[in-house]
């Protein structure tokens, strides 16, 4: 079934379809993001690059913010999205951390067995 646009919409029925079709698709996407997530410190493992990076922070919250700006979201709302999206950056630079230091500590465990110790 085609998507409904909110004025195509009859009844409180339809309105909450479309609701819950939107929430399952926003999840899915998540999920989808998460994947990226998880390569990216599998990547980062053998570089250079800390888990960390503040500048790419900051890119993604301002365009996302931008994007809701454009898409005519009020400005309270806005503001509510990008601080939402920094608490989900947050939680996966913290998996990031955590997959990274995992990844290091099983290096230096297999350095250190095979030093004769």
């Amino acid at each position: 079934m085609d998507p409904k646009r909110p004025w195509e919409c009859a009844d409180m029925s339809q309105v909450r379809d479309e609701i819950d079709r939107i929430d399952a698709t926003l999840v899915d996407l998540i999920a989808e993001r998460f994947g990226y997530v998880d390569r990216a410190w599998q990547l980062k493992v053998s570089t250079d690059e800390g888990a960390v990076v503040q500048w790419r922070i900051q890119q993604v919250i301002d365009r996302v913010k931008a994007r809701a700006k454009a898409k005519n979201m009020p400005p309270e709302m806005v503001d509510m999205v990008g601080a939402q999206w920094r608490n989900m950056i947050g939680w996966f630079v913290q998996f990031e951390e955590e997959k990274l230091r995992q990844a290091q500590d099983k290096t230096k465990s297999k350095a250190g067995s095979t030093d004769g110790s």
